[in-house]
């Protein structure tokens, strides 16, 4: 990095900490960062953002150009597609300068009628570093929302009730809720209570409002969480406890809340299930029988046990069948084919294949989703879809006529024309031969001949896909040259459940390979270099990067990740923290000797070297409560004691917020500018 001085980096005390397991003894000399109350830690972290800030002085003005570039692309005066529930339209929308969207509402029969603001986030985030809304619960009779809200980043979300016909809260307050829906009676709320140390959602609540609230399930086992939610229908309330690998459904009829829930069928090792309601039947994804990319059964919602299924989507092996949606007369498909989403819709009251058709989309590399459906009896579909190159749309898509409408285009101001870049799908090739997805985007007129810098971002975790989205703050790189590529490695979901289970466990360093052998792939086809390649990665992306950067540091230019799990025996051997015990059937238990030495063979803090690395930029919040904050500034305390270049490695810590950095839109806006200002300087770009 350009600079004229080089300020001196902050130096983490040692304090060995040892543990013994296995017959063998680990130093941990950074253990102690994990004291959050401890002045000192706080204190080396604000350190870190100084020399951070320091060492990114000379890009001060590319961060301005960048952060000016990307507000001058949004609407900052925009509001959403409204969706009808019930009476009403719903949508939200924000005004230039403020950080936050207003929830609104508006009658669906009188929309000349003024809006009624239901929530404004910007009043509510006063006083607040972070604000976030997770549930947006609105009774049937449309009076009382209940929705939850949580002001630090650590996922903690509280549950406040508004009578929206008054604008008044109710007295109704509960800490730490992580779903929650209403009865059919409009004054019952069943919500689940997450457990304080461990964050597990683990208590099913019912409570009558103004009433005591009453315990109604308790999940026993450490690797299960719970779910309540609200079929389509309205007619049931759905009771899921889920684990990795295993799930059961309980359901309660929503017209009759005191009534004790029912169980569906007893949870069994590796059986996955889960239930939606049209009619007289529950419709049921299940892996049963070997179907490990799901199939679809009916069963009457008398006796809906596993004896009573009857096949009605067979298991394929090549499609992977994500999600059911169910309207009165209409059943939709999420599902995954070739790596990329189908939307299959079929008509319930017609026979044989005519009945069912998929929606095309005109892309090689898309994303495609079920947006928000409150209707049960309609029969139009909301789905958004976006691309590489084609903004965030929402559309109506009649599900009988097969037409479809564009509601809504996220607007790109500033002469943006999706004509000028190119989007493309193409594939590496793995170690063992198996054909690695790629998807990619660039400015048509400069690419070339010539290799040029590029963008390699990666996952590969928990069975989930890498979605292919567009980004308005992308644009920046793109603008000044750069590719944006999407290593589609195992470990995710694009290509089924056989992609998830190849890349996790004890199979773990498929992903790692397989992020590798892509990066081999794009420098030999002419896409780029080494000394022109960055790679980026956070959360189960950033292990990613701290493996492949342990494994081939001569391969990349820099590297940025945020949020990493990078200390992955360290907080898989701490079952305090939260989701470790659940986690143990993504990573495996290091509790067992052979999953030990497998953890142990990959996890990036553990194998930190005496070499030289690429220049880094890890970032992270103190208030992450999925990676916690002491994971990468450990990481960045070894690596700056063992690495023998003079590359720049930056820790900046966000110290108000969560896993996924700033909530304000703006100082979001200002976390990519300082980002993308690391990379393009790195790569030579100064502007």
């Amino acid at each position: 990095m350009t600079r004229t001085k080089t300020p001196r980096p902050p130096v983490a005390r040692r304090r060995p900490h040892r543990t013994k397991i296995h017959g063998e003894t680990l130093q941990d000399d950074y253990f102690w960062l994990r004291e959050k109350e401890n002045p000192a830690v706080i204190s080396y972290l604000e350190a870190e953002n100084a020399y951070a800030e320091a060492l990114m002085k000379p890009t001060k003005t590319l961060q301005q150009t960048l952060y000016r570039e990307m507000v001058a692309r949004i609407k900052e005066t925009d509001d959403s597609a409204p969706y009808k529930e019930g009476a009403y339209l719903y949508y939200t929308r924000i005004e230039q300068g403020q950080q936050y969207r207003l929830y609104c509402r508006k009658p669906a029969r009188r929309k000349s009628e003024a809006e009624q603001v239901t929530l404004d986030l910007n009043l509510m985030a006063r006083g607040h570093t972070f604000m976030a809304v997770g549930d947006y619960e609105v009774s049937a009779d449309a009076r009382l929302l209940a929705y939850t809200t949580d002001t630090t980043g650590f996922r903690e979300y509280t549950l406040r009730v508004k009578d929206l016909s008054t604008d008044k809260h109710l007295r109704t307050r509960v800490e730490r809720v992580s779903s929650v829906c209403w009865a059919a009676d409009n004054r019952t709320l069943f919500y689940v209570v997450d457990d304080p140390v461990t964050k597990r959602s683990s208590r099913l609540y019912r409570q009558r409002l103004g009433e005591r609230r009453e315990l109604v399930y308790e999940e026993p086992d450490e690797m299960f969480n719970l779910e309540v939610s609200l079929t389509r229908s309205r007619a049931f309330v759905l009771i899921t406890s889920a684990s990795h690998t295993t799930s059961e459904v309980r359901y309660v009829a929503a017209r009759r809340p005191d009534d004790e829930p029912r169980l569906v069928e007893p949870r069994e090792q590796g059986h996955e299930y889960y239930l939606e309601h049209r009619s007289d039947r529950f419709y049921i994804r299940t892996n049963e029988g070997g179907a490990r990319n799901f199939k679809l059964v009916v069963a009457p919602v008398g006796e809906p046990a596993r004896r009573n299924w009857r096949e009605l989507v067979a298991h394929r092996e090549d499609v992977m069948l994500n999600d059911v949606d169910l309207f009165a007369d209409f059943l939709v498909r999420s599902e995954l084919e070739g790596g990329l989403p189908v939307l299959r819709v079929t008509d319930l009251d017609a026979d044989g294949e005519a009945a069912t058709h998929s929606v095309a989309f005109p892309e090689p590399a898309y994303e495609a989703e079920v947006g928000i459906n409150m209707e049960f009896r309609t029969r139009r579909l909301r789905f958004n879809y976006q691309s590489l190159v084609t903004p965030p749309s929402v559309y109506d898509y009649d599900m009988q006529t097969r037409e479809h409408h564009l509601l809504k285009r996220t607007p790109v101001l500033s002469g943006f024309d999706p004509a000028d870049y190119r989007s493309e799908r193409i594939h590496a090739l793995a170690s063992d031969g198996t054909r690695i997805p790629v998807s990619l985007v660039y400015k048509k007129e400069l690419r070339g001949e010539s290799a040029r810098p590029l963008l390699l971002a990666g996952y590969g975790a928990y069975g989930l896909n890498y979605p292919v989205t567009f980004s308005i703050p992308r644009l920046a790189l793109l603008d000044r040259g750069l590719i944006y590529a999407i290593a589609h490695i195992r470990g995710g979901g694009e290509m089924g459940k056989r992609w998830h289970e190849e890349g996790r466990m004890m199979r773990k360093m498929n992903t790692f390979t397989d992020f590798i052998a892509t990066a081999e792939f794009l420098i030999n086809e002419g896409y780029t270099t080494p000394a022109q390649l960055v790679i980026t990665g956070g959360s189960a992306g950033g292990l990613l990067m701290g493996a492949v950067v342990n494994m081939r540091p001569e391969l990349f230019r820099a590297v940025d990740t945020h949020v990493p799990f990078v200390d992955v025996i360290n907080t898989m051997l701490d079952e305090s923290l939260p989701l470790t015990v659940g986690e143990y059937q993504e990573w495996g238990d290091p509790h067992e000797p052979e999953a030990y030495r497998y953890i142990k063979s990959y996890s990036p803090y553990d194998n930190v070297e005496a070499k030289d690395y690429p220049a880094m930029l890890v970032q992270t919040s103190l208030n992450d409560s999925q990676v916690m904050y002491w994971e990468p500034a450990k990481y960045v305390a070894r690596l700056r004691a063992l690495k023998t270049d003079t590359q720049p490695l930056l820790l900046k810590t966000n110290m108000g917020a969560g896993h996924g950095g700033a909530s304000g839109r703006y100082d979001a806006l200002k976390e990519d500018a300082f980002e993308y200002a690391f990379m393009l300087n790195q790569l030579g770009i100064e502007e």
